[in-house]
């Protein structure tokens, strides 16, 4: 399956337009990351330094995601029904306008805590609109043999971000009041919202009669249930990410009480996930192509289940780095294939849904997992808490892997691989295009 269609512009330009286009795209979208991650910071440490209250950041967390994981159930209908490009603009339009008007506000004396819950609820719901419509944007400008570069190269620049933005918005807050911070991030959203504006999209041409917004959200939802790869994918998805919420919200924890409550140890951990991931980041756009998609994800699955055991089991802190960088370096070999390889195996037409459900599973499993792992820390040691989550994961990975349902999902992929775009090396297998939807596609091996 080409993951263009017939309604993009890049279609009737010279085969290396989508270079220039995806340059905009990831630029536009850079811009606008850096704005919203310093704005995230920065929320996050006004209220811890002027609240020092447990339950008020906790309420930070609330508004800042649930409205995501809510919105992202009709964002990725909207993602497939309208076009992309204007949902991503508007949102950011919107996103841009309340966090402009709180700056305001709050420049005028008024700095209510409920009015900045209000504010970070206006942003989730954002990127409850954004989210799947710019996953499902990437495959419409990129062709087929370069996905896994371009998805590589993102997770790169992600992965920078985690690095520059907390380092960038240090400075920022020791220098300057909230609010000012709050307008450099209406700036990045302009620039975000100008670049792509340059990007040649068109909507999505529909193959069936445009259903209702509910029948569109039901159809998407039997898809997911009723298409063997993609429910097996965001099976496992789910369950790395409730499992990797020890390792992502425990460590600090553990450094603190086992190895010291310096800041640059925290530091250093923070950098050394970041760095490793950055790396593996550009890795995977070099060489990714020349193993096959479903071959990285497993591996990775089970090396992260070793290295966040080996977390709990490091004596010293050079020990421990080390583990958190080669976490983070593992991290890109399972999600750039992922992302990758649901891009590659779902009609165009039906993207926007699918990443719209993945959108929601990332959104509520970092909490699902901290809700377990996170007072387990405080009745066992935190070096048994990520022993015990690794363990868990190795027996994910053999559920998913060893059983009927995983099985045939592999199964369905190596029998269902498509021919190679033309000019491209045949070395990575992708799942087929599914059946159009007028038809049911195969049911599922893991349903039960």
């Amino acid at each position: 399956m080409v993951p263009s269609n017939e309604a993009d512009a890049s279609s009737a330009t010279p085969s290396q337009a989508w270079v220039r286009d995806i340059s905009l795209f990831l630029g536009g979208q850079t811009a606008s990351l850096l704005g919203s991650s310093l704005v995230q910071y920065a929320v996050l440490w006004y209220l811890t330094l002027t609240t020092k209250d447990g339950t008020i950041l906790a309420l930070s967390i609330v508004f800042g995601f649930l409205p995501q994981a809510i919105v992202s159930i009709f964002g990725g209908v909207w993602a497939d029904r309208h076009n992309r490009k204007f949902l991503i603009m508007g949102a950011d339009a919107a996103i841009a306008l309340a966090t402009l008007a709180l700056a305001l506000l709050m420049l005028n004396g008024v700095d209510s805590l409920w009015l900045i819950f209000a504010v970070l609820a206006v942003r989730s719901t954002g990127a409850g609109i954004q989210t799947p419509a710019v996953s499902a944007v990437i495959p419409q400008i990129v062709p087929q043999d370069k996905l896994m570069r371009i998805n590589g190269i993102n997770g790169t620049i992600q992965s920078a971000m985690m690095i520059v933005a907390p380092a960038l918005a240090a400075i920022l807050y020791a220098n300057l009041d909230l609010e000012y911070i709050f307008f450099i991030d209406v700036v990045t959203a302009v620039i975000g919202i100008g670049l792509l504006a340059l990007v040649p999209l068109k909507a999505v041409s529909r193959g069936d009669e445009l259903a209702g917004y509910f029948d569109d959200l039901k159809e998407g939802v039997r898809y997911v249930r009723t298409h063997p790869y993609v429910m097996w994918l965001l099976s496992l998805f789910g369950a790395v990410m409730v499992l990797g919420a020890a390792p992502s919200m425990l460590t600090p924890l553990m450094v603190a009480r086992t190895f010291g409550e310096e800041v640059w140890k925290l530091t250093a951990l923070e950098l050394a996930f970041s760095i490793g991931m950055m790396i593996s980041g550009a890795l995977v756009a070099a060489i990714g192509d020349r193993f096959q998609r479903t071959s990285l994800i497993v591996w990775s699955t089970l090396v992260l289940a070793g290295l966040t055991a080996a977390l709990g089991l490091s004596p010293f802190l050079w020990v421990f780095l080390t583990v958190m960088f080669l976490v983070g370096f593992a991290i890109p070999f399972f999600t750039v294939p992922s992302f990758t390889v649901l891009q590659e195996s779902v009609e165009p037409d039906r993207l926007g849904r699918v990443f719209g459900f993945v959108s929601i599973v990332g959104a509520v499993s970092m909490p699902i997992g901290m809700a377990v792992f996170g007072p387990l820390a405080d009745v066992f040691s935190v070096q048994t808490v990520l022993i015990v989550a690794g363990l868990l994961t190795f027996v994910a990975a053999a559920l998913a892997f060893l059983t009927p349902g995983g099985r045939a999902a592999l199964t369905y992929v190596r029998e269902h691989r498509p021919a190679a775009p033309e000019g491209a090396e045949p070395s990575a297998e992708s799942p087929a295009p599914q059946p159009n939807s007028q038809q049911e596609a195969p049911p599922s091996p893991l349903l039960p």
